[in-house]
């Protein structure tokens, strides 16, 4: 038996959710199980767990998109007993059970091993968010985007995505503007490595079509009319990293960036990077962000905790990143 986050569909938006005892036998097929010892809160799970969103699809469903832990039995021959590993994505949490439960048995194909100088709980600190957010980081430098080109923007700082963003950013010499709803998180953004700070007023509603030049590139995690904000006031040539939706789902611009500009919108998606990419980044977070800058910008909880957690992230009031002891 093992405890475990069980979210169970009503006939309410919001599923039943709650701390359960299962039989490992319930587990879904996998190559590998795993003892879990972290999770993290990200968005999604958060979505899930709420039911704002239609994040799960397969019922009932034990949440959590992001897991580490130690390998118990591998079937396949990459993994052995005792082996340290993640996971980030790949449906997990949506339609495959996931990391807020002591045990998960998963895909093989879908684990990385744990990035050597970082333990299970940092990695966990970073979690999907801060995976994504070096992802859109290797992604603007792959388009040739460098510190000396001018400022890059990231919305949506206080949350994971962008406040992961901006602490790797700014140690890679990047000027960093941060856009964010709370500016009385000022001098957490500042100390994580913004130069000036934006609010968020300024880009959340329809704007025009082309906009006064203002930063060489972008990193955005909210999509809707903050995306076509940015875009349309990107510099000649300038990228957007694009990875979130917190605003919305819909993209209310107009071509003129992109052919009177040349801008380019750069897609992210953490859920199904191939290996050598995960590897890469992992290995890169490993690196180059600081302990001591994780450790301020994380808080911990147990599975107890996570469905309040849950509807206070959604509501905009959780800074950074959350992670889960899910033996707590």
């Amino acid at each position: 038996m093992f405890k475990a986050l069980l979210l169970t569909k009503t006939d309410q938006p919001a599923p039943h959710c709650a701390i359960t005892e299962l039989d490992e036998a319930k587990l879904p097929e996998g190559d590998v199980l795993v003892q879990v010892a972290y999770s993290t809160l990200n968005y999604k799970d958060s979505l899930a767990i709420t039911g704002k969103s239609p994040v799960v699809r397969t019922w009932p469903m034990v949440p959590g998109i992001d897991f580490a832990g130690t390998v118990l039995e591998s079937s396949d021959g990459r993994y052995k007993k005792g082996d340290a590993v993640l996971l980030n994505g790949w449906g997990v949490g949506e339609r495959h059970w996931g990391g807020f439960a002591q045990k998960a048995r998963v895909k093989a194909d879908w684990l990385v091993p744990l990035p050597a100088g970082l333990s299970a709980e940092q990695t966990m600190a970073i979690g999907t968010a801060g995976y994504t957010a070096m992802l859109c980081v290797m992604r603007l430098q792959d388009q040739g985007v460098t510190p000396d080109g001018g400022p890059v923007l990231v919305t949506g700082a206080n949350g994971g995505v962008g406040s992961i963003a901006i602490a790797l950013l700014s140690r890679l010499g990047f000027t960093v503007h941060a856009s964010t709803g709370r500016m009385n998180e000022a001098a957490h953004l500042k100390a994580l490595g913004a130069s000036e700070l934006i609010d968020r007023a300024e880009l959340n509603a329809a704007g025009r079509p082309l906009q006064k030049e203002r930063w060489a590139a972008a990193v955005d995690s909210v999509g809707s009319h903050t995306l076509a904000n940015v875009c349309a006031s990107v510099r000649y040539g300038g990228v957007v990293a694009a990875c979130g939706l917190a605003q919305g789902m819909d993209f209310p611009a107009t071509v003129a960036p992109f052919i009177l500009r040349g801008v380019t919108l750069a897609g992210v998606d953490s859920v199904m990077a191939p290996y050598e990419r995960r590897m890469q980044a992992w290995k890169r977070l490993a690196q180059e962000l600081p302990a001591d800058v994780l450790a301020g910008n994380t808080a911990k909880i147990g599975l107890s905790g996570v469905a309040d957690m849950a509807a206070r992230q959604l509501s905009g009031h959780v800074r950074g990143r959350v992670v889960i002891d899910v033996n707590a």
